[in-house]
């Protein structure tokens, strides 16, 4: 998603998966996860996303990827602020990558982030929010310093 829809991001062959159906999980991995036959012809593949905890009111906000090319396949992304919050939990590497080049774009606002991460994230997120709360301003120091 930070590639296709923001123009940013680095090179990959997954798509990450935020689940609003319940119970489709097994179905969707089966159709188009790692060594179905999806990823064998086009070498790409579903990857449901486990440790994500998205901003509360996300839905309001996504995004329709490839509208107009598309008929009977509807995909929709996280607006740039929530994809970016919803790699806060997890923070690996490629995450802060991810992070750094949304913001290096232009893409970001840190006000936004903020804001959001206090009214929608924080009261939802299952532990560690002290934590969580440090990585993000070490995200705002690191990406936007001054």
């Amino acid at each position: 998603m930070v590639t296709q829809l923001y123009g940013v991001g680095r090179t990959t062959s997954d798509v990450d998966l935020l689940g609003v159906v319940p119970g489709v999980w097994k179905d969707l991995e089966e159709i188009g996860g790692q060594a179905s036959v999806l990823h064998r012809k086009h070498k790409i593949y579903l990857d449901p996303v486990t440790v994500a905890t998205p901003p509360e009111d996300y839905v309001e906000r996504l995004v329709p990827m490839f509208p107009e090319t598309w008929i009977y396949l509807k995909l929709f992304a996280l607006e740039v602020h929530d994809l970016a919050l919803s790699k806060l939990e997890r923070n690996l590497e490629r995450d802060r990558d991810d992070i750094q080049r949304l913001a290096r774009a232009g893409l970001l606002k840190p006000e936004i982030l903020k804001e959001r991460y206090y009214r929608e994230v924080r009261p939802n997120l299952p532990a560690h929010e002290e934590r969580h709360g440090l990585t993000l301003e070490l995200w705002l120091e690191s990406y936007w310093p001054g």
